[in-house]
């Protein structure tokens, strides 16, 4: 198409140097300033993976978005007078999902890339790729997320509005940029139901063997945690989404086998067309026996991280499978909130009363690890292989005879 490749610029992508950002946050109704500063922390550390630095944060209290602008008229020129005067910032990131419409007016008063995000998560993701699987998913989760924005990211339209007499040629190009990106998204499903299949027809071969699942907010730990169970070398990384594609791997402990599997995290506000197009990959999710959900224990918000992975869970039908609940980096917990003089004895209270305390709150069995320093990572072992048998005995008796 004639600006195909102009309009998939503008709706998406980040430049591969270190770029300046400003991030925008609005306070909406039924929110609280300290919630939406959480999710702009978020932000920033999205805008990080995806190479961008963060100079400056706006927030806003409003009812609801402005259709035009999203945020108040006032608040809008107020980012717009700061950007002006400072020439090394190159964006300006919303928190929040933006029309093509609202993108095209601020773009043009701010004279900056603006993105949502939506088109920064897509944007990690399209970096973070590397199967055919993969980037087909990312492919198609962009194209959907497009497709309904084109109108408002077709700037010369807006001196082709009226009846008639002024259904001029704009009008047909961007019906013909709609049907080519609409024909893309058919060939993109198309392609992803045969990947699809063939990962299907893996899962049967692997049906009668106990499968165990990493779960769990992005950025927890899972891909270590798998590299120490696992002594695999799967890819981690502390950015968000270090990886996407699921890796699966053989184990047996105590000569009981199983399969252990990692899975891509979970985040806050993600792209519905992402989840859609990600099914296959959280199908391992959806078939597997055991829930290994994984959590950050020292990160502030991490009670907030797990209500955020039970919710995607209970959208996927999941939320009932037998769960362990792991809660890693506990020694980076205690580096940021033991005082240096509460002895052996303090530490071990408080730790018991958080154990005991997650697990009133949250229902499910809870354990404290550390994949760095390998703490409590042999209990872990043994919990979970106690864990495999049980499914065996219920799942597969015949072969748990066989023991």
């Amino acid at each position: 198409m004639a600006n195909e490749w102009n309009v998939g610029q503008k709706a998406s992508g980040l430049a591969e140097e270190t770029e300046y950002a400003v991030i925008v946050g609005v306070v909406l109704r039924g929110q609280s300033e300290e919630q939406v500063t959480e999710y702009l922390d978020e932000l920033e550390f999205l805008a990080e993976t995806a190479g961008a630095k963060t100079v400056k944060r706006f927030i806003q209290k409003l009812d609801h978005p402005d259709n035009r602008t999203f945020v108040g008229s006032g608040k809008a020129h107020e980012i717009a007078a700061y950007v002006k005067d400072h020439e090394d910032v190159s964006m300006v990131i919303f928190d929040d999902d933006l029309s093509g419409k609202q993108v095209n007016i601020l773009e043009e008063e701010m004279k900056v890339k603006i993105i949502d995000r939506s088109t920064l998560i897509l944007d990690i993701f399209a970096r973070r790729a590397q199967t055919a699987q993969a980037k087909t998913q990312v492919e198609l989760a962009q194209m959907q997320y497009l497709l309904p924005r084109l109108r408002g990211l077709w700037t010369h339209l807006e001196r082709q509005r009226g009846g008639i007499g002024m259904r001029g040629p704009g009008e047909t190009e961007i019906e013909t940029d709609r049907r080519i990106v609409r024909d893309k998204i058919s060939k993109l499903k198309k392609d992803l139901d045969k990947i699809d299949k063939q990962a299907e027809t893996r899962r049967k071969g692997r049906d009668a063997m106990v499968r165990v699942a990493l779960v769990g907010y992005t950025n927890v730990g899972k891909s270590t945690l798998m590299n120490l169970l696992t002594k695999s070398d799967v890819f981690a990384e502390d950015k968000l989404f270090a990886t996407l594609d699921t890796t699966v791997r053989k184990l047996a402990y105590e000569g009981v086998p199983f399969l252990l599997t990692d899975t891509v995290g979970f985040i806050r506000k993600l792209p519905h067309h992402l989840i859609e197009s990600f099914r296959s990959t959280l199908d391992e999710v959806k078939e597997s026996d055991i829930l290994l959900h994984v959590v950050d224990v020292a990160h502030p918000q991490y009670d907030d991280q797990i209500r955020t992975v039970q919710g995607l869970l209970k959208e996927m039908d999941c939320q009932n499978k037998p769960t362990l609940l792991v809660f890693n980096k506990i020694d980076l917990f205690r580096e940021r909130n033991y005082d240096m003089y509460l002895d052996e004895d303090g530490r071990e209270e408080v730790e018991s009363d958080l154990k005991q305390g997650l697990e009133a709150e949250f229902g499910q069995e809870a354990m404290l690890v550390s994949a760095h320093t390998k703490e409590n990572v042999n209990e872990l072992r043994a919990r979970l292989t106690e864990m495999v048998r049980v499914e065996y005995q219920q799942t597969y008796p015949y072969i748990a005879k066989q023991w």
